[in-house]
């Protein structure tokens, strides 16, 4: 399996070499030269497995270079510290089914891919004898997933950017309480899009990228992508019987666009899934693209701080990997749309909207601060369980799109502790946190402020690298 950039100046390279670089060398994206094939025959075999054991199965599938039975330690370990069951599965009210997908250290779905991405870069770092310096932006939970997959690693260091200001507290905590001396948390002045544009800049500069050896655990990463991948697969193998290739669908709270294109991906690869559904919040980007085939992302300023703050994007990196498909996999076609986003602001795909759903799959909707409320409060009062803010826009959206005999799945995002003044407003039910998680809200913090400054984030990168 090789992979090429979604840009069409990189020669195609191994799953190993593409996991070290992030962004391709031509400011584009890794992905697959073609989608590995799971058939109907295989998907009845993995049903007996494990989750780890599914994750070296489906993971194989993309990382030949890796030996297999490497890829199953590696994938034992990742999973190893999770308390319970790796990937719940509950049902609630109106027929949905929450993918439990938050079982991990940091609370949140990212762990998913983020313990194994923590194992895989560690593998691969000591086959080569090098190191990486982690440059990555946070919106609230990808900062904390990565910083505790990778904290007190001998050859990774992580540099992560932070919006001042725009995430809850227990995210805050989760990240700067971290005393590890190879984690560097930058809290910015701005936004998710301005700490994103800054790593884009320093990645797209080559010289200093190979210079300060820098590397990337956002979705853009393709381990993080692939490793998602694995979670469908498990979903649909406890949401469907050995009858059949039953259809299902996935309603996935989405702002980066890298947790709906690993769904995407398993739908590629021949999971029978129906419908893709994306769930937005007010920063509705997305949602306005896939509605109308307008693309036109929102300025810093316009960006809005919500409670769901994991969601408050407005440029989604990974829909690069999803034109690239739309235009026929012709890099042309993704460099022009990008030309024209650059010269006017937009792109426009609306000729080709037809296509998402009944070619890709894929619909969505748009949640707001009350739909989130008023979601959080139903199911509590259906079930007498909490969801966190990201969970409900999820849901509210999923309940558009349900159809009788497709079981509709929605990927659970976040334990509710970590968005606790939400849940107070919902439900006015004070979220009782562990001594362990307490002593982490109390503990002190280390924590940088930086101006929205790319020759300060330069120089603080040179002087605290490893090399």
């Amino acid at each position: 399996m090789q992979y090429i950039s979604t840009r069409g100046g990189m020669q195609p390279q191994p799953f190993s070499e593409t996991l070290l670089e992030g962004l391709a060398p031509d400011g584009g994206l890794a992905v697959p030269e073609q989608l590995p094939q799971v058939d109907a025959e295989t998907l009845e075999r993995w049903r007996a497995l494990t989750y780890p054991q599914l994750a070296a199965e489906v993971l194989g599938l993309f990382a030949t270079d890796i030996p297999r039975e490497d890829l199953a330690r590696m994938t034992d370990a990742a999973y190893a510290d999770f308390p319970g069951a790796v990937v719940p599965l509950r049902e609630i009210d109106g027929g949905l089914t929450l993918v439990g997908l938050s079982e991990g250290p940091t609370l949140a779905f990212k762990d998913m891919a983020m313990q194994f991405l923590g194992q895989v870069l560690e593998y691969t770092l000591e086959k080569k004898g090098s190191v990486l310096n982690i440059l990555g932006a946070t919106s609230g939970d990808t900062g904390s997933a990565a910083e505790h997959a990778l904290r007190g690693k001998d050859r990774v260091s992580v540099f992560m950017l932070s919006p001042q200001g725009r995430m809850s507290r227990f995210q805050r905590a989760q990240m700067f309480s971290l005393q590890d001396a190879n984690v560097h948390n930058i809290a910015v002045e701005g936004v998710f899009d301005d700490c994103q544009n800054l790593v884009k800049q320093l990645a797209g500069d080559l010289d200093f990228k190979r210079t300060q050896h820098l590397g990337a655990v956002n979705s853009i990463n393709l381990a993080r992508i692939t490793a998602q991948t694995v979670y469908y697969f498990w979903a649909w193998l406890r949401a469907t019987d050995t009858t059949g290739p039953q259809a299902v669908s996935f309603t996935v709270p989405s702002g980066n666009f890298g947790n709906i294109l690993s769904g995407y991906f398993a739908k590629g690869m021949g999971l029978p899934i129906r419908r893709l559904v994306l769930a937005a919040n007010e920063n509705n980007v997305l949602d306005e693209f896939f509605r109308t085939g307008v693309y036109r992302p929102r300025s810093a300023a316009q960006t809005l701080a919500t409670s769901s703050p994991s969601m408050d994007i407005s440029k989604a990196s990974n829909l690069e990997r999803f034109i690239f498909d739309l235009v026929d996999r012709d890099p042309v076609g993704v460099v022009g749309a990008w030309a024209d986003l650059d010269a006017q602001g937009y792109f426009d795909f609306s000729a080709e909207q037809p296509r998402f759903e009944s070619e890709f799959g894929i619909v969505s909707g748009t949640s707001t601060h009350a739909d989130r409320l008023a979601t959080i409060r139903a199911v509590y009062e259906a079930t007498g369980e909490l969801i966190d803010p990201h969970t409900a826009d999820g849901v509210k959206v999923a309940r558009e799109y349900v159809e009788d005999g497709v079981p509709m799945l929605v990927l659970e995002t976040a334990k509710p502790e970590k968005f606790a003044e939400t849940i107070q407003e919902a439900v006015g039910v004070e979220v009782a946190y562990s001594d362990e998680l307490q002593q982490m809200l109390d503990a002190p913090q280390r924590v940088v402020e930086m101006a929205d400054d790319e020759a300060a984030l330069r120089a603080f990168i040179e002087e605290n690298a490893l090399h």
